[in-house]
């Protein structure tokens, strides 16, 4: 079973990492943008290689984070304004917008919450309930908080990436609406995915 895990993470380690050289070769975005958007992948991926022994994590954390990265990733390649499916979509639907980038703080919100409740269960003399539940959101809260101010120091910083970058589309009430979005993925994977979390934590445990 364990051959069977370190097996999957060397696969989705191997697909990421292909998919984020794939990107850098010609972003379609430019590329000072393309690093901005990826950097997380790029800083991510060696503290999850170099961890893997003296803290493995479950499957589902591990899926979870390929695709927040490979979400991330189609970002910076394209910018989240520029994403080909979404613009169908916008067209299509008569939408005001592209709607990638609601796409990526939804599940900035739906992968951290369940990286959040795996670390604070095994680490903390947290147990399963409502206070797990609360912190997790706030974590989540936190890191989105965060991030838009991120954002928004680089658009202080640098103006040559600062429009690709926030990616508000002229939406004045940009900024609230992604951690908004935030929230209600944080608290979606709780309800979704906790039960099956759970199964795998006592796994993990017992392997």
């Amino acid at each position: 079973m364990a051959s069977q895990g370190q097996s999957e993470l060397l696969w989705l380690g191997i697909g990421v990492v292909s998919i984020l050289v794939f990107s850098g070769i010609d972003p379609v975005a430019d590329r000072y943008t393309w690093f901005l958007e990826t950097l997380p992948v790029m800083i991510g991926l060696p503290l999850l290689f170099f961890s893997r022994q003296r803290f493995p994590m479950t499957s589902l954390i591990y899926r979870l984070l390929a695709l927040h990265a490979v979400i991330l990733i189609i970002g910076g390649y394209y910018t989240y304004a520029e994403v080909p499916l979404f613009d169908w979509i916008r067209d299509s639907l008569e939408l005001s917008r592209n709607h990638y980038d609601r796409v990526g703080h939804f599940v900035q919100g739906f992968v951290p919450a369940m990286l959040a409740r795996e670390i604070l269960l095994r680490r903390t003399p947290l147990i399963q309930g409502g206070w797990l539940f609360f912190l997790c959101v706030c974590f989540c809260l936190a890191f989105s908080a965060f991030y838009e101010l991120i954002e928004w120091w680089v658009a202080l910083l640098s103006e040559e990436a600062a429009e690709s970058f926030l990616g508000t589309q002229g939406d004045p009430w940009d900024t609230q609406t992604d951690m908004f979005l935030a929230l209600i993925g944080a608290i979606s994977a709780q309800l979704l995915l906790s039960n099956s979390h759970d199964r795998q934590l006592a796994r993990l445990e017992t392997a």
